[in-house]
């Protein structure tokens, strides 16, 4: 059963926006499902390019929680492995600052006005290194007793696909969160872009996504709560206070890939392990993402 109308007047439709975020937190069996539905390469093979994989756990739970502004960190669950900090997604009110993805692992800063995102929330979503992916901001909206999401926006390629495929370099997303009490559903109409420096952007392939987050016993999900320790609550504090000052000063940002066949967010996890404190941990992770990162 979906989550009822919304009320008519702001602070009630607000508030029932704060609980459906909320509503993203908790326990799910989780299902990705992905099918390149058309081509305009007519040489290309769409089987070949299918995706489905059975359930696997994630624990969602909220690091930083006010009335304008959820973040909420995503654990993976492997079955009979270790946790994984996985990726995490941020739900902020009428915010007037946006990173747009531009291409090849670069993202422009743009500012929008206070008419432009009244009454909107923007979905920022973040690496597991806590780098930059997408921005997107859309109301929250109500119809046949459902209350959904929706927006699209530009992305880098996603992680099941930019170790295998050097194809295309932009993911333009639509997605949209429906909400229920039984969990949530993210569905997807992509299009897979081929983006060039003076030149129209060429539509390689289109995708259609199915993510599925069934609600489950919080019971299911202890393992997850224990690996988020005090440590690594503060260690990661300290990345995204890095990512902050970083990005509050830039217009520009570009991430690069492996150095030395070491990707930014391994880098960040021999920091971690070093179980430094204060100032020493916070600089170690400066002279980390120093590396990796140049901003205009």
């Amino acid at each position: 059963m979906a989550i009822g109308t919304v009320a008519l007047s702001t602070q009630a439709q607000t508030t029932q926006e704060q609980q459906a975020i909320k509503q993203l937190c908790g326990c799910f069996a989780v299902t990705f499902n992905y099918a390149e539905t058309f081509t305009n390469d007519t040489t290309k093979t769409m089987a070949s390019h299918l995706m489905d994989t059975n359930a696997v756990l994630e624990y969602e739970f909220p690091i930083e929680e006010t009335p304008k502004k959820v973040v909420i960190q995503h654990i993976l669950i492997v079955p009979g492995g270790p946790m994984i900090k996985h990726w995490r997604e941020e739900w902020a009110y009428e915010q007037t600052t946006l990173w747009q993805y531009d291409k090849d692992k670069e993202w422009v800063k743009t500012t929008l006005s206070p008419d432009e995102v009244k009454g909107k929330w923007t979905q920022s979503i973040w690496e597991v290194s806590d780098a930059p992916r997408y921005q997107g901001v859309s109301d929250w909206v109500s119809t046949n007793h459902e209350l959904f999401w929706l927006n699209t926006t530009d992305a880098p390629l996603p992680r099941r696909e930019y170790t295998i495929r050097d194809d295309y370099n932009v993911l333009n997303r639509t997605n949209r969160i429906i909400v229920s009490d039984k969990g949530y559903m993210h569905e997807q109409d992509n299009k897979k872009i081929i983006r060039r420096a003076g030149q129209p952007d060429s539509i390689l392939t289109y995708e259609k996504g199915y993510n599925k987050y069934v609600r489950m016993s919080d019971s299911k999900c202890e393992g997850a709560r224990a690996f988020w320790t005090k440590d690594k609550a503060e260690f990661w504090a300290d990345v995204r206070a890095v990512w902050a000052e970083k990005m509050d000063k830039a217009n520009r940002i570009k991430v690069k890939g492996a150095i030395d066949n070491q990707l930014l967010y391994e880098a960040l996890g021999e920091v971690e392990d070093k179980k430094l404190s204060g100032d020493k941990r916070k600089k170690a992770i400066e002279r980390v993402m120093n590396r990796y990162i140049s901003i205009v």
